[in-house]
C-alpha cells in the first residue's frame, strides 16, 4: 500500500500538464499596481517605445500576454468613458427603460402586461402596466397620423386605400404600394364619404398627392374619392373584383366534389353488403344516383377551375412574346370567361360573376399606366428583345411571390430565372443596372390594394395584444415604427419603407430617430422621475 507522503508527491507531480492550474491570482498585484502596469505599457505602445513590455514582465514576474490583456482592458474602459459617440441618454436608466418597452412593444409585439413582467424581472425604472401604457400613449401623441417627410416637397404616389377593423371600429388606411409606407392611418367612428374626404385631405395638407387611386368597391371610399380627387383615375382592386368574388369558389367546388366522391364510395360499400335482391335493387339506385352526383360535381369543379385560371391569365400585362397586351383584347377575353361561367348554371356563381362584371369599367386602368412605363423603359440603353425578356421576368417574379402552392412558386421562379438569364445574355451595356431600373419602374404598376391586407396582418397582432382597445396614439406609433423599420427579408430586404418612399438613405435605427423626436417635442419625458 502506498504511503500518504508518496501519494501526495505523486499527485503534486501529475503526468499531464493540463490537469494543473494555469493561472493564479497574485495578491501582490493590487488593482493600483495593475492600473500602473497598464498605463505604462499603453503609453509605451502609443509612443513607440520598445522594450517596456519586456521590462515590466521581468520586473513583476508576469507574462507579456497578461500585460497586453491589461492594456486592452484599459483601452476598452477609456473608450466607454471618453468616447464622443456615447450619447447622454445611454447613461439614463429611465431612457433605457423606455427603449426596452418600445422594443418589446413594437419589435417583440408583446402586450403591456408581458412588458411589465419582463421589465420587473430586470429591475427597470419604469415597470408598472399603468406607467408603460401612459408613456407609450404620450409618445404616440407626439407623432402624426400621416407620413412625415419634412422636406416641403410635393410627392405624387399611388394611393391604395381600404378599411380594417378593431372590433366594430373602422381604421382607415392609405398606403403607397411601391414603398409599402403607410401614408395615413386613422381611427374613426364610421367609414362614410365624409370620413374618407377628411382622410385624403390630411394627406393633401402634408403634400402627398395621388397619381392614381386603387380601392375596392366600398361606397364610402368611392364617394370620398369622387369628392376630393375626381380627376384621379380609380383602379378597381382586381383581388376584390376577381379573386374575392370568384376565387373562393375553387375551394368550395373542390370540397363539394370530394364530398360527393365520399358519398359515392359509401353507397358502393353499402351496396356490396346487401344480401337480398330487393335490397340490392334499392341500394343500386342510390349508388347510381350518387355516382351521377359525383361526376357532376367533379365536372363542375374542373370546368370552373379551368375558366377561372383563364380569367386570371387574362389579367396578365405581357403575353408570351413579351409584348404589352391590348386592353381591348383583354376585355374581350374576360367577357368570354365570365359568359362561360354563367353558362355553368350555378345561381350563386352567376351572382358572383355579375358582381365581377360590374367592376370591368374601372378594372383595367393599369394597362394605360403600363403603356406609359414601357414607353419610358424603351428609352433606356437596351434593345427591344432584351426589354421584353426583362418584362416577362418581372411578371413571373410577381407570380412567384403570390403563388399559393410550393409547386406553383417553383415553376414561377424557374420562369423568372430563365428570362433573366436570357435578358442578361442579350444586354451588353455597362454602367447601369438595367434590371433594377426596369423592375423599379414596372413596380409602379399597381393592380390591387392587397398591400393594405398585408398592413392589416402586420398591425393585427398589436390590436390583439391590446384587446382591441385601440387608440389613435397606438396607430401613430405603429405608423412611425413600420415606416422606419428595416426589412430583414423579401424584395425590400435591407431597406426601410421611408428610404424607398423618399429615395434618401436612413442611417439611423428607428428607435434613435424616435428618441430625437421625443427630445425635440417632449424632453421632460426622458428626464428621470
Amino acid at each position: 500500500m502506498m504511503s500518504l507522503p508518496s501519494l501526495v508527491n505523486s499527485q503534486s507531480k501529475p503526468e499531464h500538464h493540463f490537469d494543473q492550474r494555469r493561472f493564479t491570482r497574485r495578491e501582490d498585484l493590487s488593482t493600483d499596481t495593475r492600473l500602473m502596469i497598464a498605463t505604462i505599457a499603453l503609453n509605451a505602445i502609443i509612443n513607440g517605445v520598445w522594450g517596456t513590455i519586456t521590462h515590466l514582465s521581468h520586473e513583476h514576474g508576469i507574462s507579456r500576454t497578461f500585460i497586453y490583456y491589461l492594456v486592452a482592458s484599459l483601452r476598452e474602459a477609456g473608450l466607454y468613458i471618453f468616447s464622443e459617440t456615447v450619447q447622454w441618454c445611454n447613461n439614463s436608466l429611465r431612457v433605457i427603460s423606455i427603449q426596452m418597452m418600445l422594443s418589446l412593444r413594437l419589435e417583440g409585439q408583446s402586450s403591456i402586461g408581458a412588458i411589465s413582467q419582463i421589465m420587473k424581472r430586470f429591475n427597470c425604472e419604469v415597470s408598472s402596466t399603468g406607467s408603460i401604457s401612459q408613456i407609450l400613449t404620450r409618445i404616440g401623441r407626439l407623432l402624426p397620423k400621416t407620413i412625415d417627410v419634412g422636406d416641403n416637397v410635393l410627392r405624387f404616389v399611388v394611393f391604395a386605400s381600404d378599411e380594417i377593423f378593431s372590433k366594430r371600429l373602422p381604421i382607415l388606411v392609405t398606403v403607397d404600394p411601391v414603398s409599402s409606407a403607410i401614408l395615413c392611418i386613422e381611427l374613426c367612428d364610421s367609414r362614410t364619404a365624409d370620413d374618407w374626404k377628411r382622410h385624403f385631405q390630411c394627406l393633401f395638407d402634408d403634400g402627398v398627392y395621388a397619381i392614381y387611386f386603387v380601392s375596392d368597391e366600398g361606397q364610402g371610399l368611392i364617394s370620398g374619392h369622387d369628392a376630393v380627387m375626381p380627376d384621379v383615375i380609380r383602379q378597381s382592386d382586381i383581388y376584390h373584383a376577381i379573386a374575392h368574388q370568384l376565387g373562393q369558389w375553387v375551394q368550395r367546388l373542390e370540397a363539394a366534389a370530394y364530398k360527393a366522391i365520399k358519398i359515392e364510395d359509401e353507397r358502393e360499400r353499402v351496396l356490396n353488403s346487401a344480401k337480398s335482391s330487393s335490397v340490392q335493387d334499392k341500394r343500386l339506385d342510390d349508388c347510381v344516383r350518387a355516382s351521377k352526383n359525383a361526376n357532376k360535381a367533379i365536372a363542375l369543379y374542373e370546368t370552373f377551375l379551368y375558366l377561372y385560371q383563364c380569367l386570371c391569365a387574362e389579367l396578365d400585362l405581357f403575353g408570351n412574346n413579351g409584348n404589352l397586351r391590348s386592353s381591348q383584347v383583354v376585355v374581350e377575353g374576360i367577357e368570354a370567361c365570365l359568359t362561360l361561367l354563367v353558362e355553368l348554371n350555378h345561381p350563386q356563381i352567376s351572382q358572383a360573376v355579375e358582381k365581377s362584371r360590374r367592376t370591368l369599367p374601372d378594372l383595367l386602368h393599369y394597362f394605360d399606366v403600363a403603356r406609359e412605363i414601357v414607353a419610358e423603359c424603351k428609352e433606356l440603353p437596351i434593345n427591344e428583345i432584351c426589354l421584353k425578356a426583362f418584362c416577362l421576368a418581372w411578371q413571373w417574379g410577381k407570380k412567384s411571390r403570390k403563388a399559393k402552392s410550393p409547386k406553383q412558386k417553383q415553376i414561377a421562379q424557374q420562369k423568372e430565372r430563365f428570362y433573366l438569364d436570357l435578358a442578361e445574355n442579350l444586354h451588353d451595356e455597362d454602367g447601369i443596372d438595367v434590371q433594377q431600373e426596369i423592375y423599379s419602374r414596372l413596380d409602379e404598376i399597381v393592380r390591387s390594394s392587397s398591400l393594405v391586407e398585408c398592413i392589416n396582418s402586420i398591425i393585427r397582432p398589436y390590436l390583439n395584444t391590446c384587446k382591441n382597445h385601440v387608440t389613435q396614439e397606438v396607430l401613430n406609433l405603429l405608423l412611425f415604427y413600420h415606416n422606419h423599420r428595416r426589412y430583414v427579408d423579401g424584395v425590400r430586404k435591407g431597406k426601410t419603407p421611408m428610404e424607398i418612399f423618399t429615395g434618401k438613405e436612413q442611417t439611423k435605427d428607428w428607435i434613435s430617430i424616435l428618441f430625437e423626436r421625443i427630445a425635440e417635442k417632449d424632453s421632460e419625458l426622458l428626464a428621470a422621475a
